[in-house]
């Protein structure tokens, strides 16, 4: 009878540490070790094929990055931005803020690829997103952090719910309302907005900065004005420039590094919602502490890149294991 006692109380324990340890987003069945067994080679294959493809193309680390962000903020982290339009679906794809901009997909064809020969129909378009995001940030001499896999592939895409993704266009309470939907928090905002220390935006992007900031007929005042005028020398107010790049950090353009946060306190923030963090003190004071401190910028990365591949996960049963990333099975 003690016996008895002792193991339902050990089951309570466990239960309640699984409960208080993951968000109410997620089960319990992520776990660090869940392809151990069953595909142990993974984290190589992906590994490589990252290296792979940011060798080929720099600018590479920041799209996968980015694919996994719009993949997590549309309905959950699901691999649902990767499913191509059918004759009854249209997919994310073509949603405005991934139409011409959303890049990478022929990597994670190509890694599911390796893997399906290495371990056939056991991991996930959704967990290789979120593989492929830590590797890109890692690679580029980001933190690494560490992993809990298991989630599983959803059987539908949104383009209505990816139209609505945060964009730089929208104030930081908007965005910040977008985050705490989904279980994130104004750290989070700060934290995953370092994330632009790579990567490059088209000029459309931040160009009403440059020339008739909010109807003023005068450029965004919390622009550093050499910035401006470098800036306004790239992205002519014509519509032929609306789709060059320019640099989100122009000082270590290909680098992870906390620079991102030093050019806001510079005022040299690519876009206006970049900027704006600057603008509220709560959020000022975390882009003040990270500037400076590059270590902790690192830890907190991950920590928040761990909670947002939580988001909505389908396990257990639910969702599928793709065969083809681009397609329900």
């Amino acid at each position: 009878m003690e016996q008895q006692r002792q193991s339902s109380s050990r089951l309570s324990f466990l239960h309640l540490s699984c409960v208080i340890f993951l968000s109410t987003l997620v089960s319990c069945q992520l776990d660090y070790k869940y392809y151990d067994d069953t595909c142990p080679n993974l984290t190589r294959i992906v590994r490589y094929g990252v290296w792979s493809a940011i060798s080929n193309d720099t600018r590479m680390a920041a799209s996968l990055l980015r694919l996994h962000f719009h993949d997590c903020f549309v309905n959950g982290c699901d691999g649902s931005v990767l499913l191509d339009d059918t004759s009854t679906t249209k997919g994310e794809k073509n949603a405005f803020p991934n139409r011409n901009s959303a890049r990478g997909f022929e990597v994670i064809d190509a890694i599911k690829a390796n893997l399906e020969k290495a371990c056939p129909a056991t991991v996930s378009c959704t967990d290789i997103l979120t593989l492929v995001a830590r590797e890109a940030v890692f690679l580029g001499g980001g933190p690494f952090w560490a992993v809990p896999l298991g989630r599983r592939d959803g059987l539908t895409a949104s383009e209505s719910e990816a139209n609505n993704l945060p964009s730089p266009f929208e104030p930081l309470e908007n965005i910040t309302a977008k985050f705490t939907a989904r279980g994130l928090d104004l750290k989070d905002v700060v934290v995953l907005s370092g994330g632009h220390t790579i990567g490059f935006a088209q000029c459309l992007s931040f160009k009403n900065r440059l020339f008739d900031f909010s109807g003023s007929g005068k450029p965004d005042p919390t622009l550093d004005a050499s910035l401006l005028q470098s800036l306004q020398s790239t992205c002519p107010s014509q519509a032929d420039s609306d789709t060059k790049l320019v640099a989100l950090d122009s000082v270590t353009t290909n680098k992870f590094d906390n620079i991102y946060f030093q050019n806001l306190v510079n005022k040299s923030g690519l876009l206006q919602s970049d900027q704006a963090l600057m603008g509220d003190n709560r959020t000022a004071a975390m882009v003040q502490y990270y500037s400076k401190y590059p270590y902790f910028f690192s830890k907190d990365f991950g920590a928040s890149m761990v909670r947002m591949a939580k988001i909505g996960v389908l396990t257990g049963q639910d969702g599928e294991i793709r065969k083809n990333c681009r397609v329900v099975n």
